[in-house]
């Protein structure tokens, strides 16, 4: 089995994955996270989601050989040690998530877009949030959090 360097939340990481392995599951069941979700497994849910070199991308699409040497963020490790992310305190101030299950996707989508347009309309975060699947919210407090984030 070959091993896989990866850094994790600023943690580094050397382990032996069979070449089959998802990152996601490597993350999980390797390393021992839980804030990327198993979801669909086919890139439409978003619930696997984590930064890799800065990108939102979704872990399942991903084998964990492909991300050796990558800089790997997941919700895990998206706050700054006890103090919360701006979009986590926006999300929660606006009641954005309820299950909590495609939180990973929502956030990594949500700051992904902040970076690139800091101002964004509402169709922009609403584009930006739709490679995600939320069956609790209806998205209305989703497109709110986002906004505030944003400093609306």
């Amino acid at each position: 089995m070959p091993e896989v360097n990866l850094s994790v939340n600023g943690v580094r990481h050397h382990v032996d994955v069979d070449v089959r392995l998802l990152l996601v599951e490597a993350l999980r069941d390797v390393v021992g996270l839980i804030g990327p979700k198993i979801g669909c497994r086919t890139g439409d849910c978003g619930a696997c989601t984590i930064r890799v070199d800065g990108h939102a991308r979704k872990s399942c699409l991903m084998l964990a050989v492909a991300a050796d040497g990558t800089d790997i963020t997941t919700l895990d490790g998206l706050a700054n040690g006890d103090d919360p992310h701006p979009l986590q305190e926006a999300f929660c101030a606006e009641y954005a998530f309820q299950c909590g299950f495609c939180v990973s996707g929502m956030l990594f989508a949500a700051q992904d877009l902040l970076e690139s347009t800091p101002d964004p309309t509402d169709e922009e975060i609403e584009v930006a949030l739709r490679g995600n699947l939320c069956r609790c919210t209806g998205y209305q407090n989703l497109v709110r959090a986002v906004r505030r984030a944003a400093g609306h």
